[in-house]
């Protein structure tokens, strides 16, 4: 048996061998979060496309130990952002990072119309990526590709006339072709998607004005592909995941970053290419820009990451992870392939790059031009909803509504023992304000009517579908069905609920929700399924909000 004093020294020596594995070369902490001591660490906040170049490159440039004049190491915390929600941050009091990189120079500008004007004198591009419409390789042969070039028009229009759709693809992949790109108030690519459909429509590359998205036939255009688009994601990144993920049922197109083509599910003879459209598209520079207002020490830190990022080996490092370098000398190489879907000879015509004032016109077109949402709220007000839960729910629900678009059309419903319809069929415009009222007054108790309330809210879809507005069912429950009596859960009922081409979005409210019947009623109906706790459901809504082409970001 071990003596006091032994177990005391071998404590001790166990103590400083983890001490001595914390610690790297340069006396870099292995925790990324964690600077070492007398380090001079300094955030950036960067574009999320970025994300699987940037998270290694500052690990490398960390573990390098990299000094300042004054002997400190630098130390780089990197964390990810789309343009348009690191603006709303920012602007909304956010701390400010020492280094941003958002898509392009412009994003730099639009902040500074937002009262933070430090990141527009000291800016370097680090990486370049094009705007593309990734397209399922077999659709996109079934289109005419590569043989036959296609643009941006060409894409809308055919997402628009279901019977040329079903002339071209034969039928094999559902009644439309299903578009999906990023919500322009979140995402830069999302803001490009629309001023390149305004190129396009005025067959011009130079940079578009106010004027041109004010014309007539542009605004058709706009409002034209819009209304074809199935899915908002809040980032490109997202986007990538979801469509390799969902497969070419649940998108068959999307407007993403080649990048993201690249290193996400690229190339094979079934997987995504990325089609560059004839008429031309916007290049990504992701500038690396200093806030001239941080600690002169933090500047001099993000200035070696910047420059290290230049280096050849963080280049060819970006280059591994989809992106092209702006280094002199560095290579273009796998996956920047046609093996990975990506023709690094494209594209022939780079589009000018926009103004604050035409991303702002452009923000403003796409709330007025994106399909209308008919959509149903459902929500659990069981009694197991009582406490932090039902308050959770109240709050971020709320802020759904608000940041709904006034042309929407919502239908509020409680479910416990007994249904209620609180609001039905509603322009949003009309309304929001009692909805708000009516959502933060709800109160919990009673059992759980599931696959009733189900059941009722689709009816309620099929009396107030329109060609004009876009089905959504949105579900939160955190039980499993206690009191039905009008419906069974079964192929019938999903089919019931996903009839009138209803997108159905679920949320599993804690870990007792029958999460197997959320995750199937989401699939079948092309939704998504979450998991929910008190933490996360504020952002569960967020996200859903971005989906339906809520007001969020710099849009709101």
């Amino acid at each position: 048996m071990r003596t006091g004093k032994a177990n005391a020294l071998l404590l001790c020596v166990v103590a400083a061998a983890l001490a001595l594995a914390a610690c790297s070369e340069g006396g870099s902490s292995t925790n990324a979060n964690t600077p070492p001591r007398n380090s001079v660490p300094f955030t950036v906040i960067a574009n999320d496309s970025l994300q699987g170049w940037l998270e290694k490159a500052a690990q490398n440039f960390n573990q390098a130990g990299v000094k300042t004049t004054s002997g400190r190491q630098a130390y780089a915390q990197v964390n990810f952002s789309e343009a348009g929600q690191a603006i709303s941050d920012m602007s909304g009091g956010a701390t400010l990072p020492v280094m941003w990189i958002p898509d392009n120079e412009v994003w730099t500008s639009v902040l500074a119309a937002h009262g933070k004007t430090g990141y527009q004198a000291n800016c370097q591009s680090v990486a370049q990526s094009p705007l593309v419409i990734a397209m399922w390789r077999p659709i996109a042969e079934a289109l005419g590709w590569p043989g036959r070039k296609l643009g941006w028009l060409d894409v809308g229009s055919l997402a628009a006339d279901p019977s040329s759709w079903d002339y071209y693809s034969g039928g094999k992949y559902g009644k439309t072709l299903r578009l999906g790109h990023t919500h322009p108030g979140l995402s830069g690519s999302g803001a490009s998607t629309l001023l390149a459909i305004v190129q396009a429509a005025r067959s011009i590359t130079e940079a578009v004005t106010v004027d041109d998205i004010k014309e007539p036939i542009v605004q058709a255009s706009v409002a034209a592909f819009e209304g074809t688009v199935a899915w908002f994601s809040p980032s490109t990144a997202k986007l990538g995941q979801t469509i390799q993920e969902r497969g070419i049922d649940y998108l068959g197109a999307a407007v993403e970053y080649e990048s993201t083509v690249a290193t996400h599910g690229g190339g094979g003879d079934t997987g995504l290419v990325a089609v560059y459209p004839y008429e031309g598209t916007f290049m990504a520079t992701h500038p690396a820009c200093i806030d001239d207002g941080a600690d002169a020490q933090a500047q001099e830190a993000a200035r070696l990451f910047r420059d290290y990022l230049l280096k050849p080996d963080a280049q060819k490092l970006a280059v591994q992870n989809g992106l092209r370098p702006v280094t002199s000398g560095v290579p273009i190489s796998a996956p920047l392939d046609a093996a990975h879907g990506v023709d690094p000879t494209q594209p022939k015509a780079i589009f000018g790059a926009p103004s604050v004032d035409t991303i702002s016109a452009i923000s403003a077109l796409w709330q007025a031009a994106r399909k209308n949402i008919n959509l149903v709220m459902l929500l659990d007000v069981s009694g197991s909803m009582r406490g932090d839960k039902i308050d959770s729910v109240r709050t971020a629900a709320a802020q759904f509504v608000k940041q709904m678009g006034d042309n929407d059309y919502l239908t509020l419903m409680t479910f416990s023992d007994k249904l209620h319809v609180l609001i039905e069929h509603k322009k949003v415009s009309l309304v929001r304000g009692d909805a708000v009222k009516l959502v933060n007054g709800i109160q919990a108790g009673g059992n759980t009517s599931l696959y009733d309330a189900i059941g009722s809210a689709a009816n309620l879809i099929d009396k107030s579908k329109s060609t004009q507005a876009s089905n959504v069912m949105v579900l939160l429950t955190d039980g499993q069905d206690t009191s039905s009596s009008n419906y069974d859960f079964n192929q019938e009922l999903i089919d019931t609920a996903t009839a009138n081409d209803t997108t159905v979005f679920t949320i599993a409210y804690g870990s007792d929700a029958d999460q197997d019947v959320l995750s199937k009623l989401a699939s079948q109906g092309r939704g998504n399924f979450y998991q929910g706790t008190t933490a996360n459901i504020a952002g569960i809504y967020e996200e859903m909000s971005a989906a339906f082409g809520g007001s969020v970001g710099i849009g709101r």
